[in-house]
Formats: C-alpha cells, structure tokens, sequence
C-alpha cells in the first residue's frame, strides 16, 4: 500500500481500486465524497473497466467508514436502484442509502 495515496488509506479501497480510481480522475477522498459511490463506479466503468457491484459497494462502505460486507442489503438495494435508473448519475448519500 502506498501510504502517501489517500484512497488507499480508506477502509475497503486497496492498490488496484484506487488506481481505478486515479484513472477516472478522482485522487483524493475528498473527489469521492463530492461524486458519490454511484457516479465514482460509473466513472471507472466509463473508462473500461471491468467492474463488479462489490466495487460499487466497497466504494459506498468505504464513504461511510465501514467495511463493504457491513452494508445492509437494504442499502446494496437503493445503490442497485439508483445505478439502474435514468438518472443514475445523481450520487447516492451515506444518508439515503443508511435508511
């Protein structure tokens, strides 16, 4: 792990999702909490990457401090829902998706 990169620092985001991460050009944490999990994940898909929802989960639980796995099935729904409708760009909150 590279220590002086910031996403790698961030619960779930190791060596290749934060060089996902880079390539879309988010490089700070601070780029991820103003995009959101659901715009970050389209953004690296946008650039062909071969990603899974565990991404888009692990981007989400990483936001909110916890690990992916912790994320309700509640809130892997909403993100699901969110990423497969028109306006699937509109970023999902730790707000909405903790309800």
């Amino acid at each position: 792990m590279n220590k002086d990169d910031e996403l790698q620092r961030m619960k779930n985001l190791g060596k290749t999702s934060a060089q996902w991460l880079h390539a879309a050009g988010i490089h700070k944490a601070a780029d991820l909490r103003r995009l959101g999990s659901i715009e970050a994940y389209q953004a690296v898909k946008k650039r062909g990457f071969r990603v899974s929802k565990t991404f888009l989960y692990s981007i989400e639980a990483a936001l909110q401090g916890m690990g992916w796995k912790e994320l309700l099935d509640e809130q892997k729904a909403a993100l699901n829902r969110k990423l497969e409708t028109p306006d699937g760009l509109r970023t999902a909150t730790a707000e909405e998706t903790a309800k």
